[in-house]
């Protein structure tokens, strides 16, 4: 979701994220807040298949993982191309986003 939407700025205000989160992929779960390399890990944890083999990278320090993390994603477009435009998710795809009600009481998707 994006960090401007109500939802999100809900979740920033509840969780008193600093400045250097925001700028980072974020995880609340369950309560507590991960970020940067740390978000990652969590959520292939929670995938399956081959990806679950990143797992092991628990082992690296976190000072090093998020160094590799900030690398990463400073140079992304340069590693994995950039698109000219974003994909539309089909339905499976958008049942697995939030959906937030509006003030009339209907879902913003």
């Amino acid at each position: 979701m994006s960090l401007q939407s109500d939802l999100a700025c809900s979740l920033i205000t509840d969780h008193t994220l600093n400045n250097k989160q925001l700028d980072s992929i974020i995880l609340i779960d369950k309560g507590q807040i991960y970020t940067e390399s740390t978000a990652i890990l969590h959520i292939i944890n929670k995938l399956t298949g081959p990806i679950r083999f990143f797992v092991l990278f628990w082992i690296i320090p976190k000072k090093i993982r998020d160094k590799v993390y900030r690398f990463i994603a400073k140079n992304r477009y340069r590693f994995f191309g950039k698109k000219e435009s974003c994909l539309v998710p089909n339905k499976e795809i958008q049942n697995r986003f939030i959906k937030m009600e509006t003030e009339s009481g209907k879902t913003d998707e």
